[in-house]
């Protein structure tokens, strides 16, 4: 019985050490938990103000647009880029007048066909892409000689059939029937739907819209780029395309494709993409037709880009 008070304070004395160990685990994982909470707390700041000088980007190139023509500091809607700061982010800002892409909606056969080929579709399987295009934005249910309706669809086992009415988005191509995801991606930058245009704005088209037009050669596209761009640097009106003549066309619908790239001075990295059509009513200037989140330009391939291949800092 003499050594009963030295257990009591070693069995004590444990127990001490046990409550200090939990006391100190406790203490631990309530201070990872605040400094994870913080740094979650940081991070949604940081990309609420990349978000916010994105959208900065994009009004000030609505400014631009509403700028005189005569003006000459006034950005051209030509999908070069400009380089402005906006709250200590670096912001890079681009406009593209839609009528410098292919409308799927409203092309030409001969130039909807020449997408296809462009990006390296076969003749046969680029006839066949058309005729699907084509049935899926018209009214009717009757099929086209390598085209497909609804029972195509029900074939291929889709569970869905043709919308029979124009596209609302350049996403929908990729519901048509024979549309593979490498075709698509290769054509999704000069493709658009709110053009409305038989054809193509060559004086501020991309290099793969350029290449799309029927007899367009690489040569001659790459030259007539080179002589566009020492036109522009001149203030020189640009040429004309020859092989674009049939298919020349300026949208009246007056549909620009925004992108501002927001980088803040930690990394963070915020885009956004809208389309913008020009309202004549003064009190309701424009409006958006498109409004996302979009992916940084080192993430996107060439074609994702803004101007497709061809975007460049001015």
């Amino acid at each position: 019985m003499r050594y009963f008070p030295a257990m009591q304070r070693g069995v004590a004395l444990i127990l001490v050490l046990w409550v200090t160990i939990l006391l100190t685990v406790i203490a631990g994982s309530f201070a990872f938990a605040m400094r994870t909470d913080m740094l979650v707390v940081q991070n949604s700041v940081a990309v609420a103000r990349a978000e916010a000088a994105a959208n900065g980007g994009i009004h000030r190139a609505l400014l631009e647009l509403f700028k005189p023509p005569t003006d000459a500091e006034r950005w051209q809607a030509d999908g070069l880029a400009h380089e402005i700061t906006l709250a200590g982010a670096k912001v890079t800002v681009g406009t593209l007048d839609e009528s410098g892409k292919i409308d799927i909606n409203a092309a030409a056969i001969e130039l909807l066909k020449g997408l296809f080929l462009s990006a390296g579709v076969k003749d046969e399987e680029a006839a066949a892409l058309v005729d699907a295009v084509q049935d899926w934005r018209d009214a009717d249910n009757l099929r086209r000689p390598n085209g497909a309706e609804e029972p195509e669809y029900r074939a291929a086992g889709l569970k869905y059939k043709p919308a029979n009415a124009p596209f609302q988005t350049i996403e929908e191509l990729q519901l048509v029937l024979g549309m593979k995801p490498e075709i698509y991606h290769r054509i999704a930058g000069v493709i658009t739907v709110y053009a409305r245009q038989p054809g193509l704005n060559a004086a501020i088209a991309s290099r793969a819209a350029l290449l799309a037009i029927p007899g367009a050669t690489a040569e001659e596209v790459d030259g007539y780029m080179a002589q566009r761009e020492t036109a522009r640097a001149a203030r020189q009106p640009v040429p004309l395309f020859p092989p674009a003549a049939r298919f020349a066309g300026v949208s009246y619908n007056l549909a620009y494709s925004l992108r501002a790239e927001a980088r803040l001075e930690d990394g963070t990295v915020f885009v956004r993409e809208a389309v913008a059509q020009i309202l004549p009513d003064p009190r309701r200037p424009y409006t958006f037709l498109a409004w996302k989140e979009a992916v940084p330009a080192s993430s996107q391939s060439i074609n994702d880009k803004l101007t497709a291949d061809d975007v460049q800092l001015k």
